[in-house]
């Protein structure tokens, strides 16, 4: 394991911006799409979100310099033939995840922002979890029903 040392504390939120145009964006109603599609698919779309979620992240303190450029996220995930972790997840079946989505929505808020994209994927989210759960908690009851 590497520890990077890093002058500034918000070097992790880069990541964010990543995660809003790339990974959650590959979550559909009905299905799942690579990253490099999410992304390259509509690269005007994914800028805006990418940049939106940029200034929201300077105006909490970082510096420009603590973030990734767009152009160099957008090169690096040329090659990621595959859906997020995150949307194999839901579309797994899974009825929790890990919401960054809802972070930075609720950030975003209290800071008296907001993005119809970025509320668009929490809304996805949203559904496929409740989804899930149902579907989870119908199998459960089946179960108990075939003891």
């Amino acid at each position: 394991m590497k520890l990077k040392v890093h002058d500034s504390l918000f070097v992790p939120l880069a990541k964010w911006p990543m995660l809003m145009a790339g990974n959650y964006r590959c979550i559909r109603r009905d299905d799942m799409i690579p990253i490099n599609e999410a992304v390259h698919a509509n690269p005007d779309k994914s800028r805006a979100i990418y940049d939106w979620v940029w200034k929201l992240c300077t105006g909490l303190g970082a510096a420009d310099a603590d973030m990734v450029p767009f152009e160099k996220y957008a090169k690096a995930v040329e090659g990621l033939a595959s859906p997020s972790s995150a949307a194999r997840a839901l579309f797994g079946g899974a009825e929790h995840i890990e919401r960054v989505d809802c972070l930075i929505h609720r950030i975003a808020r209290q800071q008296g922002l907001q993005s119809d994209t970025l509320d668009e994927i929490v809304t996805l989210v949203d559904e496929r979890l409740a989804k899930n759960r149902a579907a989870g908690s119908g199998t459960q009851t089946n179960d108990l029903a075939n003891m």
